[in-house]
């Protein structure tokens, strides 16, 4: 089932404990980031409301004593869209309350998929279908999933990653 629209949103609202991503694109060609991303490029400084929408729904999710987490698959040289995030929008996620962690897999190879998804509640499985150039194509509910590749896959990014932080004060 391909999910838009409110039916896509009622997940980050509805969930009842975690909702947590795997994110390994190097670049996400989204319309409404458009803008922004070409702004970060040409050395502009970052609005003061960058991504408010997304901090109101971590924060509200956090404040009911859900959790948020991704792991932020990274090979280098890093895209001028990792740069971007990394600049821009993951240190604002982070204060919203999400947890942000990052894989570097540029000299090495882990047994994860090349595949983005969300997982919520460790029950119910959303892929990101993505064109090569970032593109996202739709997002697919995942009827049945094979639930324990997911979390071993889910668990065996976390300890493998490192906290955004302490990532992006080495590279610096």
């Amino acid at each position: 089932m391909l999910l838009d629209g409110e039916r896509w949103s009622a997940y980050f609202r509805d969930y009842k404990r975690s909702a947590w991503r795997l994110e390994v694109q190097p670049t996400y060609t989204m319309p409404a980031e458009a803008e922004s991303v070409a702004r970060f490029l040409r050395g502009e400084p970052k609005p003061g409301a960058h991504n408010a929408a997304w901090h109101v729904t971590v924060g509200q999710a956090v404040a009911e004593g859900k959790t948020f987490g991704r792991v932020r698959v990274i090979r280098e040289p890093l895209t001028d869209y990792i740069r971007y995030q990394s600049a821009w929008g993951i240190p604002g996620n982070i204060e919203a309350g999400e947890d942000i962690r990052v894989l570097d897999l540029t000299r090495r190879t882990l047994d994860l998929p090349e595949q983005d998804f969300w997982m919520f509640d460790e029950s119910v499985v959303v892929h990101l279908n993505y064109r090569p150039d970032g593109t996202q194509i739709n997002r697919e509910l995942i009827e049945s999933p094979d639930l324990s590749k997911y979390l071993r896959w889910r668990d065996l990014a976390l300890a493998e990653s490192v906290p955004f932080a302490e990532w992006n004060s080495a590279r610096t």
